[in-house]
């Protein structure tokens, strides 16, 4: 692995806050509850359902701020 490519950063750093509050409010919503908000002894599989879920409700949050913005859907041409 190269030196120097830290991939694990956010974009905005002031939205790490915001993504921690959004793991932890995924995470109860499928009923896993880390203690003290300590990720280290939750299984692999578990941590990989709640990014899943994550991902497909900004996913879903990103369709419905896109569909009334008046941008083209994907493969049309006007």
């Amino acid at each position: 692995m190269g030196t120097g490519q830290k991939r694990n950063t956010a974009v905005v750093p002031q939205a790490r806050a915001a993504l921690d509050a959004f793991r932890n409010e995924v995470a109860n919503e499928l009923n896993i509850n880390p203690p003290a908000g300590y990720w280290g002894d939750i299984p692999s599989r578990t941590c990989g359902a709640v990014g899943g879920h994550m991902v497909r409700r900004m996913i879903e949050i990103a369709e419905q701020s896109l569909s009334g913005s008046g941008f083209p859907a994907a493969g049309r041409s006007q």
